[in-house]
């Protein structure tokens, strides 16, 4: 089992600013941190990636898909767009270092038809998905598509959802994530939900109901890491939770008030409580 930190909880640019908060996170005690990718300039990140090797952190990534790069836009303009943009998030993937991208990859956050999916936007989609997961496959990048719950997109809101998804893309880069926060609104039952996944599942996020320190919430926790070991998961369990300084996702994720003492303090007390559980 793996330990990471999503930087989303600081900044969703990861820079020289920050490199006083990676040592911290690594004497912390995690595995690696996830790295928002939003910038989409290669080169920045592979000196990130040796600044990573440095620190003996590993690194996944995480990266948003905006309207106009929609993968399940009605417009082939904006589809191709969709491909393009992620095809360069994979390139700064590539280029830190992490093998595994994660989140909403398949339609633009934030974004809605006042309608559930049509069976076009769901072949768009997967027509989409498929054409940078051939790209992915070159660099040795995995994407775990994550699904979000009903006020953030209307595309994916389900493990059955998602599940069905990557089984009918059927590609080797192509899996899915389960993201704690999301399951705790959508399914009725996360045990059920978590084995239902489990075959397609490679990441997994750890995120409290209301975004802040795992562990001083109500997700069901004992049935959520219980579950995750009878599936026998051995991949990331990665913290994801959001600051206030975040602009570019605060529409989707409705983060108006801070809901912890300090980033440190759900930083160690999310590691603590993931590792107290695990064991």
């Amino acid at each position: 089992m793996k330990y990471g930190l999503n930087m989303l909880l600081w900044t969703t640019d990861v820079n020289e600013a920050h490199d006083s908060l990676l040592a911290d996170i690594k004497k912390w005690g995690y595995d690696g941190v996830e790295l928002p990718v939003f910038e989409l300039d290669a080169s920045r990140y592979k000196s990130l990636g040796k600044k990573l090797d440095g620190l003996g952190l590993e690194r996944t990534a995480v990266a948003v898909s905006p309207a106009e790069a929609n993968p399940i836009s009605d417009a082939p303009a904006i589809r191709q767009a969709a491909v393009d943009r992620l095809k360069k998030v994979v390139e700064a993937c590539q280029a830190v270092g992490a093998s595994i991208l994660c989140g909403p990859l398949h339609s633009a956050i934030g974004q809605f038809s006042g309608k559930g999916p049509t069976s076009d936007e769901w072949n768009w989609g997967k027509d989409t998905i498929t054409k940078v997961a051939d790209f992915a496959k070159g660099a040795g990048v995995t994407l775990a598509i994550e699904y979000l719950n009903r006020f953030e997109c209307y595309f994916l809101n389900s493990v059955a959802d998602t599940a069905r998804f990557v089984k009918e893309v059927n590609h080797p880069n192509v899996r899915m994530m389960y993201d704690t926060f999301h399951a705790n609104i959508e399914e009725k039952n996360v045990a059920q939900a978590i084995r239902e996944c489990a075959p397609q599942t490679v990441h997994v996020h750890i995120s409290e109901n209301d975004r802040s320190t795992p562990g001083e919430g109500h997700v069901d926790w004992d049935a959520t890491f219980r579950t995750l070991k009878d599936v026998k998961y051995d991949g990331w369990l990665v913290v994801e939770a959001f600051g206030l300084a975040l602009p570019a996702l605060a529409a989707a994720t409705k983060i108006w008030r801070r809901m912890y003492p300090s980033e440190e303090h759900l930083a160690t007390r999310a590691l603590k409580f993931m590792k107290t559980r695990w064991a």
